[in-house]
């Protein structure tokens, strides 16, 4: 397995989606790097609060609704992923459209839902 997976959206609270993330993807021992509006700390996973330009990065998994996503349209281009999956409530044709101009596949499905069926392979 190659490359890292960069969630953001994340959070300490371990109710929210991108905590449990974060915790099933270091259980699968995929290496995750965290955006989130509160720096913190997920098991060995820090939250970071700015924009990192992080290497490496295969994944970005959103947590972000809709209406916080342009802001990231430009930060997640300039990381060049190969795919961005936008998990429910993070539907975004406009953000799909801009992935897509630059060869970056959208995936709309759910992280966890991928990790626990198998289908998350980097």
């Amino acid at each position: 397995m190659t490359g890292r997976t960069l969630v953001i959206g994340a959070s300490e609270n371990p109710e929210r989606y991108s905590n449990k993330a974060i915790r099933m993807l270091r259980r699968y021992n995929y290496e995750v790097v965290a955006l989130g509006n509160r720096a913190g700390q997920i098991d060995d996973v820090p939250i970071e609060t700015e924009k990192i330009l992080f290497s490496s990065i295969d994944t970005v998994t959103l947590y972000v609704g809709p209406q916080n996503q342009e802001e990231l349209f430009l930060y997640v281009s300039k990381l060049r992923p190969r795919r961005v999956i936008f998990n429910p409530g993070t539907e975004n044709p406009d953000f799909y459209l801009f992935l897509e101009q630059l060869g970056i596949e959208v995936v709309e499905a759910c992280t966890l839902v991928l990790l626990s069926t198998g289908q998350f392979e980097l």
